[in-house]
Order: structure tokens, then C-alpha cells, then sequence
């Protein structure tokens, strides 16, 4: 055992009361190794264990052997989402609070990357010992300050440092830091190929090894495996796609939205009663290019031309490739910590970085540079998600991905912030399947690791001081199904969409519109604002989301959908 390792009083508490319960924990390490597990645009109701008709039965397992959270929040978007889960922090205070362009010193909240006042889980956790490596999406890289992985506490790194590319193509989009390290001979086949790359397969591959890298150390490890599964460019081996795309021309989103929502209630994730809400509209005020859907709701399966459908279910067909292909990956990383003993003292957490992603309308895009929408017809079906091709889904399918929820990826309605998250420890939490239904967020990760790790979350580091945790643990409820101790709501911010959170009262607005009062016991799907019976609680809620704006760097009244220059002082407008 490392002589540095520090072990809290919570944690052996923890500790103490699993080996009364269970015998495999009395003889578990003081520091169990964890596996931070991060999917790409996956809507809350893409898995398998959330209602999916998806094949995920891998995590499935790990959701069997655990527990589920109905009720766990992010931030809506890929950076903000990265920035918090990593540091603890609301997005604008780890100052990410949209993507990766720096506003400048007079706009702290959107400097695009991280600074030197907050630690990550990587920083945290070497600290107290053990080998941190991370795999995948980085999308923190700001390229004026050129902070990598490497940068911020992770020894090991392989994937991308921007958003998103290809996941066909490893040069230039995929590199492994530091630089002095051997970059892996990929051998992974693709449709039985030997030596096609393909980022999915690879990101197992380099997981194994650093996980390896950590058992030659004799040390707990840290795995950030963050893929970029399943955001676009939809990419996907056909020996995958094919086993969804007739299904999805057959069935299409109607379909696929009721039968979701059956699956969901008998999963008791959602109430028995609860009716299947209108298809989402199709938002107005965006960075989307013009869209004669605009302001619409999603159209009717039924009411598409025959080869439109064709068109759009192969494109489901390679998104639910990309999630099925995902689902085996992570099988890899788990039959190795299985195979070398390890599996029963690793935490395992899978999310997602926001909902489903609606860009930019039913059709679904084509194209990087001038994204426009092509209608594939014929042979030409099969060459997407194939190396060359560049497109999405669109907003029909991403609402089915978030069924039943509100809303998409960039706002704050419960479709954009709601994912599903899965916490496996056998040797830690002795619940089976169980569900949990407090709220908890992105913030909540650090605190629980901290705890977890016996580590020390610092007030300074490197002459800087760091602002203190915003989360709460997660042990109670991962543990022994106590409520987390929180005693402030949750707030929400990205691109102007806001919302607070208050114990079943939440306060809601896309950009620029009038707040929305929802009961989320009474009503989860926000169909019925209460904002005008009960005008003193929107007074209440929205002083106290004006309140946490200002005091996290959040610039009220920012028009989201233009650049902010340097020197705009924050915080000035109406809220």
C-alpha cells in the first residue's frame, strides 16, 4: 500500500459498515479504483436499462448489479459538461460556460478552458496516489493556452483534444500525450479487418493498457474513458448498422417513442400513469442554420415520403451502431478487470454529457463545412456512417432518444439535462438494480470521489487558491439509499436556456422567453406551467437563479448567438 495513501473517516466508515454486510468487502483495498465512464450525446432513454430497444447489455449488467439514478443532471452541452464533471464546479466557475473560444479576462465564465483556481478529479486523485489516465473526448482545449490532459493530472492520454471528427480516420484528429510516449499499433478489427482503426475500439484498447500501466505501479487507478460515441459525425462497422436499420424504417420515432415509454414504466423508471407527451417542436432560436421546421413540431413519422424514411432510419440505424458498438468496448475493459481480479473493487460510473442532440431539424445534416441536408436514396443509403460521410440524425430521433422528456442537447429543459447515470461496486454497494430517486448532478462526482479516495480536496494549490466544492457526495445514496445532503438547488445555464432546481419545483426558459414553473413529482414532462397561478414562487426561484448567476460568472442577458467582446462587463442586464 502507497505510505501516501490517505484514508477519510467517512471512507472507513463506508468500509466498515460493507464488511458487516457483505464478506467480499473486508478484504477490499482502501481505495477502490474507478472507471469514469462518459457517452457523447446520448439521450436519457438510449440504453438498454433506460428503456432502449438498443442493444446495451453490458451496461445493462452493470446497471443490474447496482444502481440507476432516475433523477441525475448535466449541463447540457459538451464542454460545460466536461468542465464541471472534472472540477466539481458549476460550468462558468470551472469557466467553460459555453465551448472552447476565449472571451477574454473581462468574461470569466467563458475563457474555453480550465483555470488555475479549480483542481480535477485527475489532480485530486494522483495526489492520493493513484495512476490517472484518461481516453477520448477532451473538448477542454483552448488552442491560444493549449491546456491538455497532461496538463491537468492525467499521466497517460490518447483521443482527441477538440470535439468531434471522424471516427474513422486516427491522423490528426486522435494523439497521445505526452508526446514522448509510443502511440499503440492498433490491431482492433473492424468486420473481422485486422488493423482498421476505428476511435471506439481504440479507446478500449488504450484503456486496457493503462489500466495494465496502473497494475505494473501496484496503484488504484483513475480511467477517464470519455468517449465520443455517439455524436456526430455518426460513424459506425456495418456489421452493426445492420441489425437496427429495417427495424427503424418498420417502427420509425412514433413507434419508437411509445414502445420506449412502455419499457421505461415497467422499469418503474417513470410513473405507470404517465402519458406520452407531443413530439418536442423543433427549436426557433439556435445556432442552427434556417430551417422551414423552425418553431414546429417534429412531423409524423407517417406523414414522410417512403425514400425520407429510408434516409432517416439508416441514420438512426448507425447512431444505435455507434451505441451498440460503445456497449462492447466497455465489455472489453470489463472482462479484463474481471480476468485480473479487479472488478469487484472498481467503481464504475456511466453518463452522459447532455441529451440527445436535435441539429439541426428532422432531416438531420450532411457535411462539415456547409452542413445542408442530402436525401440518400438507393445505394447511396449504405454509404453513410461509412468512412467519407459526415451527418446526423436529426431532431424526429433525438426526441425519441430523450423520450420521455422535454426538449434537447443546449437547453435546460429536462431532455437537454437529464441522463442517465450508473454507479457499479460490488464490493462497495450492495444494492442490486435498485433505483434511486434523489436528484444529483455533475458537481456531486468530485465530492464523492474525494470521499471515496481518502484524497484532500486542496484550498490552494501551486500558489492559487481554489474555489470550494459546489457538490455533495453521492455515498449515501450509492451506499446505503440515504438522501445526499443538499441544501441549496441546482442551477442551469447554457446559451441563455436557465432553470433552477428546488426539491420538486423547478423554474425553466429557452433563450429570451418568460421563466416556466413545473411540479416535476406531479408532472416530469413540464406539460403544465404554473408560472401564472403561482407568480410569488417564480419571484422566489428567479431571485435565487439571478443570485447564483452573478456569483458564478454567468452573463446575464448574453446573446448567446454572437460574440461577446472582451471587454463586456458581465451580470448588467435584466434577468
Amino acid at each position: 500500500m502507497n505510505r501516501h495513501r490517505r484514508v477519510s473517516v467517512a471512507a472507513l466508515g463506508v468500509a466498515l459498515f460493507l464488511s458487516a454486510r457483505e464478506s467480499s468487502a473486508a478484504a477490499a483495498p482502501a481505495q477502490p479504483n474507478v472507471l469514469l465512464i462518459l457517452a457523447d450525446d446520448l439521450g436519457w432513454s438510449d440504453l438498454g436499462c433506460y428503456g432502449s430497444e438498443i442493444k446495451t447489455p453490458v451496461l445493462d449488467a452493470l446497471a443490474g448489479g447496482g444502481v440507476r439514478f432516475t433523477q441525475f443532471y448535466n449541463s447540457a452541452r459538451c464542454c460545460p459538461s466536461r468542465a464541471s464533471l472534472l472540477t466539481g464546479l458549476y460550468p462558468h466557475q470551472a469557466h467553460v460556460g459555453n465551448m472552447t473560444q476565449d472571451q477574454g479576462v473581462d468574461s470569466p465564465g467563458y475563457r474555453g478552458t480550465l483555470q488555475s483556481d479549480s483542481v480535477t478529479l485527475a489532480e485530486v486523485l494522483r495526489d492520493a496516489g493513484y495512476h490517472t489516465s484518461m481516453v477520448g473526448k477532451w473538448h477542454l482545449h483552448q488552442p491560444k493556452t493549449d491546456v491538455k490532459p497532461t496538463d491537468r493530472g492525467f499521466q497517460e492520454f490518447y483521443g482527441m483534444l477538440g470535439g468531434y471528427n471522424s471516427c474513422w480516420d486516427e491522423s490528426p484528429f486522435y494523439t497521445r500525450w505526452p508526446k514522448d510516449r509510443s502511440p499503440r499499433r492498433y490491431t482492433a478489427p473492424k468486420d473481422g479487418v485486422p488493423g482498421t482503426f476505428y476511435a471506439t475500439d481504440a479507446f478500449a484498447d488504450y484503456s486496457l493498457d493503462f489500466i495494465a500501466e496502473a497494475r505494473r505501479e501496484q496503484k488504484p487507478f483513475f480511467l477517464y474513458l470519455a468517449f465520443n460515441a455517439p455524436h456526430f459525425p455518426l460513424h459506425a462497422p456495418e456489421s452493426d448498422i445492420v441489425k437496427y436499420e429495417a427495424m427503424y424504417f418498420a417502427k420509425g420515432w412514433d413507434t419508437i417513442r411509445a414502445e420506449r415509454l412502455d419499457r421505461l414504466k415497467k422499469l418503474h423508471l417513470v410513473p405507470a400513469d404517465l402519458a406520452l407527451p407531443p413530439r418536442s417542436p423543433v427549436p426557433a432560436k439556435s445556432h442552427a442554420k434556417p430551417s422551414s421546421y423552425a418553431g414546429q413540431d417534429n412531423p409524423a413519422w407517417s406523414s414522410l415520403p417512403e425514400e425520407r424514411r429510408r434516409d432517416l432510419a439508416r441514420r438512426m440505424a448507425v447512431f444505435a451502431a455507434m451505441v451498440d458498438r460503445m456497449d462492447q468496448a466497455i465489455g472489453r475493459v470489463v472482462a479484463d478487470l474481471k480476468a485480473n481480479g479487479q472488478f469487484d473493487h472498481t467503481l464504475i460510473l456511466f453518463l452522459s454529457d447532455n441529451g440527445a442532440c436535435w441539429e439541426w431539424d428532422p432531416l438531420g445534416f450532411d457535411g462539415s463545412s456547409s452542413p445542408k441536408n442530402i436525401l440518400h436514396t438507393g445505394a447511396d443509403l449504405k454509404k453513410l456512417g461509412q468512412p467519407g460521410d459526415y451527418m446526423s440524425y436529426g431532431s424526429g430521433w433525438a426526441n425519441a432518444g430523450n423520450t420521455p422528456w422535454r426538449l434537447y442537447k443546449h437547453f435546460s429543459h429536462e431532455g437537454g439535462i437529464r441522463t442517465p447515470f450508473i454507479a457499479h461496486w460490488p464490493a462497495g454497494i450492495t444494492a442490486r438494480g435498485e433505483l434511486r430517486t434523489q436528484p444529483g448532478h455533475l458537481i456531486d462526482v468530485m465530492p464523492t470521489l474525494v470521499e471515496l479516495a481518502g484524497a484532500r480536496y486542496p484550498a490552494a494549490r501551486h500558489g492559487s487558491a481554489i474555489q470550494p466544492l459546489e457538490g455533495r457526495s453521492l455515498l449515501p445514496a450509492l451506499t446505503v439509499d440515504r438522501p445526499i445532503a443538499r441544501t441549496v438547488p441546482l442551477f442551469f445555464e447554457h446559451d441563455g436556456s436557465r432553470a433552477v432546481r428546488d426539491g420538486d419545483w423547478k423554474l425553466v426558459s429557452v433563450v429570451g422567453d418568460a421563466w416556466e414553473l413545473y411540479h416535476l413529482a406531479a408532472d416530469p414532462t413540464e406539460m403544465r406551467n404554473l408560472a401564472a397561478a403561482q407568480p410569488d414562487r417564480v419571484r422566489s426561484l428567479s431571485a435565487a437563479w439571478l443570485a447564483w448567476a452573478k456569483r458564478t460568472n454567468v452573463e446575464i442577458g448574453r446573446d448567446p448567438f454572437k460574440p461577446v467582446p472582451a471587454t463586456k462587463n458581465k451580470n448588467k442586464a435584466k434577468s
